[in-house]
């Protein structure tokens, strides 16, 4: 689950971390109103989606006066911002961020993540603030600075120290430099996050400070974190992917114009690869689960029909919890229910095989059988060739 840097920031600061005075805004009065109560001479207003790249995309500018924080309000409220991370059709600013303008001495990078080798968050630390780790990592790993996190024991401010040295931070902010790390690191434990990027953490005259901040989160420990998950933005999550979390489906938006409903997760991967290799392109990921009913199945088709962009369909089950007539039930359910009137290739293998396959010839329905994953993929790309 991802959440806005505003109300990361929330969050963090509830643990220690320090960041500059800001507050959210839905309308431009609020805006204008939220930089008066902040006061100074400069504010930054940022645009407020859940996609990295806002700054370049120009979702992230500075005011030198209230009329100006008025004047960019107008133009960001309501936008499509298109950042890398967006895809070409944006998304759409419903909300932005009035922060207080900060002197900036110099920028460092900070960032937690779950190192799932070793079992453990690993807090990673880089002179080179404002770039993207992962260029950094790429181009002068020798930069990046890592810490281990024991799982018992949590961040030792000795670890700290050992962080804030290699930064080569003055003595007369380093004790706060290692508060923000501490801080930081109980955050990261105590909601479950599985990511934290503070990127840039300024150092300023007198402090250090989470200037920009992002946090994701473990879903499946949702359930013990109530308040983060009152957090959840539906509007910035894929409609399709919110009503397949609903029905326990996995599933995730591609950009081609097959449909894919396969079992397990590695099959899926695996079937998508091979739809690539003869030409096709996956408009989805879905999986059903080992233990899908029929219901579940005429659910996962609705989704995947809801994509205008999918022009024919490939179901690839493998049976062994899920068994092939269960699966062949729910396909002729929903092709009688949905009226699919594209192009159905069903591959079939496992338990209760021959079953699943008797249904299927008997519905009277116009599906395509496939002998092996390879010929499937084979007949779905040429059904579309061929309308």
């Amino acid at each position: 689950m991802n959440i806005h840097e505003f109300q990361a920031k929330k969050i963090l600061a509830e643990y220690g971390v320090s960041i500059p005075k800001g507050k959210e805004a839905y309308s431009v009065d609020e805006a204008v109103s939220v930089a008066k109560d902040i006061g100074g001479k400069k504010w930054v207003v940022k645009a407020q989606i859940h996609a990295g790249g806002r700054g370049k995309a120009g979702g992230v500018k500075i005011a030198d006066s209230i009329e100006e924080v008025e004047k960019i309000s107008k133009s960001l409220l309501g936008m499509q911002l298109v950042t890398h991370q967006t895809g070409p059709e944006g998304k759409k600013v419903n909300k932005i961020f009035i922060e207080q303008g900060i002197n900036i001495i110099s920028e460092l990078y900070l960032g937690v993540v779950l190192d799932r080798s070793n079992e453990k968050y690993v807090m990673m630390a880089s002179t080179e603030g404002g770039t993207e780790i992962e260029v950094v990592a790429k181009k002068t790993p020798e930069k990046i600075f890592k810490a281990e996190i024991d799982s018992l024991l949590g961040m030792q401010p000795y670890q700290a120290r050992q962080l804030v040295f290699k930064l080569g931070l003055e003595k007369s902010i380093s004790n706060k430099a290692v508060k923000f790390i501490l801080a930081l690191s109980k955050a990261v434990e105590q909601t479950d996050a599985s990511l934290v990027e503070i990127n840039p953490l300024v150092v300023t005259e007198d402090d250090v400070l989470a200037l920009d901040a992002k946090m994701n989160f473990d879903d499946n420990a949702l359930y013990r974190q109530q308040d983060i998950e009152k957090l959840r933005d539906e509007d910035e999550e894929d409609p399709r992917e919110l009503e397949a979390t609903k029905h326990d489906l996995n599933y995730i938006t591609l950009e081609g114009n097959i449909g894919c409903m396969v079992n397990g997760a590695g099959l899926a991967m695996a079937t998508m690869d091979i739809i690539k290799l003869e030409g096709g392109n996956p408009a989805n990921f879905l999986d059903v689960g080992g233990g899908a009913s029929k219901e579940r199945v005429e659910q996962a088709f609705k989704i995947i029909f809801s994509d205008k962009k999918v022009k024919a369909v490939l179901v690839n089950i493998f049976g062994g919890i899920m068994r092939c007539d269960i699966i062949a039930e729910g396909v002729v359910a929903a092709a009688k229910n949905i009226d699919i009137r594209v192009p159905l290739i069903v591959r079939l293998a496992g338990t209760n095989v021959e079953k699943g396959k008797e249904i299927l010839n008997s519905s009277g329905l116009d599906i395509i059988s496939a002998d092996n994953l390879g010929d499937a993929a084979k007949k779905v790309v040429r059904s579309i060739k061929e309308l």
